[in-house]
C-alpha cells in the first residue's frame, strides 16, 4: 500500500512574506528617493531661471539709464523679502512697479525689464500687496527664501561672492550676480548661521 505524499498547502510562509514585504519596502524607499530627487531639481532649475532673469534685468535697466536702480556707492548685497524695503524697492523698480510717491523714482519710463510668476504663501515666486494698487511685497524661490542680489555700485565691474569652499571670489567684469541660499534657508548677510554653501543656487560658477 502506498503512502500518499504530502501536499504543500497553497500560500506563502510567513519567511516568505517577509522577503516579499523587504522588496517592496526597498523598491517604494528607491522610488520615493528617485521621486524628491526630481522634485529638488526642478526646484534648482526653477530658482536659476529667475536669478538669471534677474540679471539680466539689471543689466538691462544700466544699459538704459546708465546707472543702478539704487543709491549705494559701494557694492552692496539686497535680499527680496519684507524685511529688505531697498531690496523690494529694487524688485518694484525692475518690474515697472515703483509707486508714484517713490523718491528717487529710478525707472521713470515705468519699462518692466522682469517678470516672474506669483507666488503663494511666500514662495516660489512674487508675492504682491493687497490693495488697488499692486506693488511687490516680496520675491520668493521655491522653498521660500529670498533672492540675493549683490550690485557692483562703485562701478568698477567687479563683484566678490561667496564660493562652496565658504571663502569668496571676485567677478571681473560683472555688475551684478544673483543667488538663492537654497533648500536649507540659511544663509543671509548679517546671519549667524552661514548654513550650506553648497546647495546655494547662483548665477556663477
Amino acid at each position: 500500500m502506498k503512502t500518499p505524499a504530502l501536499r504543500r498547502k497553497s500560500g506563502f510562509t510567513l519567511v516568505e512574506l517577509l522577503v516579499v514585504i523587504a522588496i517592496i519596502a526597498v523598491l517604494a524607499t528607491t522610488a520615493f528617493s528617485v521621486g524628491m530627487g526630481a522634485i529638488e531639481k526642478a526646484k534648482r532649475t526653477t530658482a536659476l531661471s529667475t536669478a538669471t532673469s534677474l540679471v539680466s534685468s539689471v543689466n538691462n535697466f544700466f544699459t538704459d539709464y546708465g546707472t543702478m536702480p539704487v543709491a549705494a556707492t559701494s557694492d552692496t548685497t539686497y535680499t527680496t523679502n519684507t524685511t529688505d524695503a531697498t531690496g523690494v524697492a529694487l524688485v518694484n523698480a525692475l518690474m515697472g512697479l515703483e509707486p508714484s510717491t517713490a523718491s528717487p523714482l529710478y525707472n521713470t519710463r515705468g519699462v518692466k525689464y522682469f517678470t516672474a510668476r506669483e507666488g503663494k504663501s511666500d514662495k516660489n515666486g512674487v508675492i504682491f500687496t493687497t490693495g488697488s494698487t499692486a506693488i511687490v511685497q516680496g520675491l520668493y524661490d521655491p522653498w521660500g527664501g529670498p533672492f540675493l542680489i549683490r550690485l557692483d555700485c562703485d562701478y568698477d565691474e567687479k563683484i566678490d561672492v561667496k564660493t562652496a569652499a565658504g571663502s569668496t571670489k571676485t567677478l571681473n567684469g560683472t555688475r551684478v550676480a544673483v543667488w538663492t541660499n537654497g533648500a536649507d534657508c540659511t544663509g543671509l548677510p548679517g546671519s549667524s548661521s552661514p548654513g550650506k554653501v553648497t546647495d546655494d543656487v547662483t548665477t556663477w560658477k
